[in-house]
């Protein structure tokens, strides 16, 4: 591996990023300090590294995190994908750079640990391997569940757990309590022969190694001998052993996988963090269940999954024969090789798509998703889709109020447009606004936008407490012209507040933002964002639209009103506002009328109404005309 050569401007970069060979092999990036912030390997070299390096609008929200601060970067060339596989897992392990998806070190999976090399071997629970002649069974999902497991397998046995050595203790004191609770077998005392420890000793070391049915069927004998041989109390201790170790053997927390045979891993990727649930199965029951949890960057399923497959199984003594994964993956032959060397045997990677294990996938899915669900709060996921919309539009901080702005028309009259308002990343309707265009000739968009935003910023400077507080962001519904225009408006009116268009795609769905200049910003890399986005663009287009259509209904029934004979725009609002709509005034009799109107206004609209219920009655049964008459 060659010394850093210290460039520092992208282009640098991006030159020696394509003067790389075509070849397998392992890149590091790293910062000013020479810290390395990321590991990662590549069919390619060339086309792998170069592509940091050129346009940045589809990059994950973490990888233009990790560009950014990158000062040089470093390369080892490989023999094969398979090679680089381990190089890259090795490095990870040395370096633990920021920007690698890296599982928690201080989860901890310890081992039982049993010292075989003294004359009474005793069980322990350690955090990690060691090269001491003993011998080490796990290592299991925690040190909570350790424990059990080795009370429960000392119970089922009746091993001593005080702090005696033997043989040295033996015969020293009398028994303790556990001996007189019928919970150990009193190795203390003299008169118990070594024998009955190495026993009781074989059997912990098949229990530990998944040989249930091997040590139940050892005590059934032993068991069956002692009844014959009338020995009724051996036999019935026997036989409390044995259901000991029958129930031992069913215990379904054992989190560990060196039980089982089958591992099915789930996946859920939250906006804040994301979990991966791995379920264990043995003969084809489930076994135990294990949970990783770690902050959610934006990085690709197949990426999640590959890091997470190495660095879990790796300190792992023991693998499954088989692992479910929700995903394929491209690498998925190298990272099958790379376990099956671990494990001593094959270990099978499958993603199934139907049938029984494609059901364990989708309950194993679900475990991630409620437990993700659990850990995150509805507050904890606006404040990282704000943050990262912050970060993505260089904002100085995430912004508390929102406005986005929508126009609605159906040709040169009843233009209209929506302000709706998003205060903490929620949608605060109490703040929506509307605006009647005014002054226009025709349908144009940009001018109704200009408009809009000079009457909602001059209504601000005015003092109109109902425009009162100033947004920390503009969202307008179009390109970059839209943008442009309302920019140009906050500059005359010297604001500084950051403006930018939502651009939607050839289906009319949110697609990317764009500044005022016509930079597009891609959204796409970051799901919560991009849905926060829609969101947002759909609730304004959808208020706009909502309000037209009222306009429009109104407008449609103030014209009914004002064909009656002394009707004008007062009385038809005193009519509207009485009765509340056309139909409950068709239907009002002349006293409720005259309550609103005066009695010879009254009287017009009743018989305008009785009339035209006539003529319609007539013309209906004569055949009513079509959709467009």
């Amino acid at each position: 591996m060659g010394k850093g050569m210290g460039e520092t401007t992208f282009e640098a970069l991006k030159e020696k990023a394509l003067s790389l060979p075509l070849k397998p092999g392992v890149y590091l990036m790293m910062d000013r300090e020479g810290t390395v912030i990321y590991v990662g390997k590549a069919k390619a070299l060339k086309n792998r590294v170069s592509q940091y390096f050129h346009d940045q609008a589809g990059h994950t929200e973490k990888t233009r995190a990790m560009v950014a601060q990158i000062d040089h970067f470093d390369t080892i060339v490989a023999g094969s994908e398979f090679e680089a596989l381990v190089l890259e897992n090795s490095l990870i392990k040395r370096h633990k750079p920021r920007y690698n998806i890296l599982l928690k070190d201080d989860k901890g999976y310890p081992y039982i640990r049993l010292s075989v090399r003294a004359p009474y071997p005793k069980f322990s629970i350690q955090g990690r391997m060691a090269d001491d002649g003993a011998r080490y069974f796990g290592p299991f999902g925690g040190r909570h569940d350790t424990q059990a497991i080795l009370d429960a397998l000392r119970a089922a046995l009746k091993l001593p757990s005080c702090g005696k050595t033997f043989p040295r203790d033996q015969g020293k004191e009398r028994p303790c309590l556990n001996f007189h609770m019928g919970q150990c077998d009193g190795y203390c005392r003299k008169e118990v022969p070594r024998s009955q420890h190495d026993q009781a000793i074989d059997q912990a070391i098949h229990l530990l190694e998944g040989k249930f049915s091997e040590v139940e069927k050892d005590l059934r004998t032993q068991m069956e001998a002692a009844a014959e041989n009338l020995e009724f109390e051996k036999a019935a201790a026997l036989r409390d052993r044995l259901r000991a170790i029958t129930l031992l053997g069913k215990r379904q927390k054992v989190v560990a996988g060196f039980l089982a045979d089958t591992d099915v891993l789930g996946l859920y990727v939250g906006t804040v963090r994301s979990v991966v649930a791995v379920l264990h199965f043995q003969g084809g029951e489930l076994a135990g269940r294990d949970l990783e949890v770690f902050p959610t960057a934006g990085e690709p399923v197949e990426e999640i999954l590959s890091a997470f497959l190495v660095q879990y199984y790796s300190p792992r003594g023991i693998l499954p024969r088989q692992i479910l994964l929700p995903e394929n993956l491209e690498g998925a032959a190298d990272l099958s090789r790379l376990l099956s060397h671990q494990a001593g045997r094959k270990v099978d990677l499958v993603t199934p798509q139907r049938g029984a294990k494609a059901d364990l996938i989708r309950m194993a899915q679900e475990n991630a998703k409620t437990e993700c669900e659990r850990l995150t709060t509805r507050a904890e996921r606006t404040a990282k889709v704000l943050t990262l919309l912050a970060e993505l539009l260089g904002l100085p901080e995430p912004p508390g109020r929102i406005e986005a702005y929508d126009i609605s028309n159906t040709g040169a009259s009843d233009i209209v447009a929506a302000m709706t308002v998003f205060e903490e990343g929620k949608p605060k309707k109490g703040a929506y606004r509307y605006f009647k265009l005014r002054d226009l000739t025709g349908p144009d968009d940009y001018a109704s936008m200009e408009q809009v935003i000079t009457r909602r910023f001059r209504h601000e400077i005015e003092g109109d407490g109902d425009f009162a507080h100033r947004p920390d962001l503009l969202l307008i519904d179009g390109g970059a012209t839209h943008a442009a225009v309302a920019s140009r408006v906050l500059a005359q009116y010297g604001l500084s507040i950051p403006v930018f268009g939502m651009v939607k795609d050839d289906r009319h769905r949110t697609r990317a933002l764009v500044t005022p200049e016509g930079e597009e910003i891609g959204i796409q890399g970051a799901p919560a964002l991009f849905a926060f986005i829609g969101q947002i663009q759909e609730e304004t287009h959808r208020s706009a639209v909502g309000f037209h259509h009222k306009r429009h209904t109104k407008s449609g029934l103030g014209s009914t009103l004002e064909k009656i004979p002394g009707i004008g725009e007062t009385r038809r609002k005193k009519l509207l506002k009485a009765f509340g709509s056309v139909k409950a005034i068709r239907q009002a009799d002349l006293s409720a009328l005259e309550e609103v109107l005066p009695r010879q206004a009254a009287l017009s609209v009743y018989q305008y109404f009785r009339t035209n219920e006539e003529e319609g009655t007539c013309a209906s049964s004569q055949g009513s005309p079509g959709a467009g008459g």
